[in-house]
């Protein structure tokens, strides 16, 4: 059953988040922290010009099938275009990857036992359902009834693996049948399968200069087979051709964790980068071509996220206490 919330959810119990934590083993300098706040108030003037979209934020809950079935963190959601939703979710009381329709009824679900960290899940154009996990390195592809039908081992993974986050974080598909594959964690780098699962090869290091990332959180291909790339710690989105040549970049739109391509439509979900991880943020709709803003949402908890065949929105926050939304069109009273 799905139960209307405000969208103004931009507070955690209450409570404003804290300042943004530098990286373990860090200190940031009074001039790096002036930049990112420099960077978040551009950010949140430039939204301030932007149009706020008629869409109103509502919690997905599935319908427990059991007694004792329970959902922990959601990491990413996933739409099809036959009205079914898809979560992968981290806790154990419930297979990883749920299937529901539009009414929150669990149609089916699967994958226990396959997953260390689950983190991506992606519906390829021909409906088959693709998963990543920040763990073990490994991506499966499912028949949309759950029967999985190949895996690739993408390997490399540095050793050992805090927190089980050191490898791959998502994937996205070309029109030839390739598959790109983000590695992100303890890696900096894209690689190019064939739609056999063979690996073609691959490119990136670790850096901040053009084709450098520091945790490529995300990826998609649009028609033109431009590569986005969500350089999260870099808080910019670079762009590519499938070659890995550098395009261009988005810099001024935060910390993305998600992207999604929508027509002419490059969509983020974002947070300012002087806050930690599952923050106040935004989905935001920019302009593939110019990089202006189009439109947006305010989110809490952002990650991974989808855009319905109706332009409705639907986001996978991070923090338990909060369940994914679905950002629907707004109804006339």
């Amino acid at each position: 059953m799905m139960t209307t919330i405000l969208i103004s959810l931009v507070w955690m119990l209450g409570l404003q988040a804290p300042a943004a934590q530098a990286p373990r083993g860090q200190q940031r300098s009074p001039e790096e922290q002036a930049k990112l706040n420099a960077q978040a108030d551009e950010l949140r003037a430039i939204l301030a010009k932007a149009t706020k979209l008629p869409l109103q934020a509502a919690e997905i809950l599935p319908n427990p099938p059991v007694a004792g079935w329970a959902m922990g963190m959601t990491s990413w959601v996933a739409a099809d275009g036959k009205g079914l939703i898809y979560l992968l979710q981290r806790g154990d009381k419930a297979d990883p990857v749920i299937v529901m329709d539009r009414s929150g009824k669990i149609v089916r679900s699967w994958g226990k036992g396959m997953y260390t960290m689950p983190h991506a899940i992606r519906v390829d154009p021909q409906g088959n359902i693709w998963t990543t996990d920040a763990a073990s390195s490994m991506v499966y592809k499912f028949s949309a009834d759950g029967k999985k039908l190949m895996e690739i081992n993408v390997g490399g993974q540095p050793s050992p693996c805090p927190n089980n986050f050191c490898s791959t974080t998502d994937i996205a598909f070309a029109k030839n049948g390739h598959l790109f594959i983000s590695d992100g964690y303890k890696n900096a780098r894209i690689l190019e399968y064939s739609a056999d699962g063979r690996k073609l090869k691959e490119w990136g290091k670790p850096g901040t200069g053009p084709g450098e990332f520091v945790l490529p959180h995300s990826i998609q291909i649009d028609e033109n087979d431009t590569i986005y790339v969500a350089d999260r710690e870099n808080g910019r989105v670079q762009y590519f051709d499938t070659n890995g040549k550098y395009l261009g970049e988005f810099n001024k739109y935060g910390k993305t964790f998600g992207l999604r391509v929508a027509g002419n439509a490059l969509w983020l979900a974002t947070q300012p980068r002087n806050l930690p991880n599952l923050s106040p943020g935004w989905l935001i709709k920019i302009d593939k071509k110019t990089g202006n803003v189009l439109g947006y949402v305010e989110v809490t908890g952002v990650h991974g996220m989808d855009v319905m065949g109706n332009g409705e929105l639907i986001v996978g926050p991070g923090p338990e206490a909060l369940h994914p939304q679905w950002f629907k069109v707004a109804r006339s009273q």
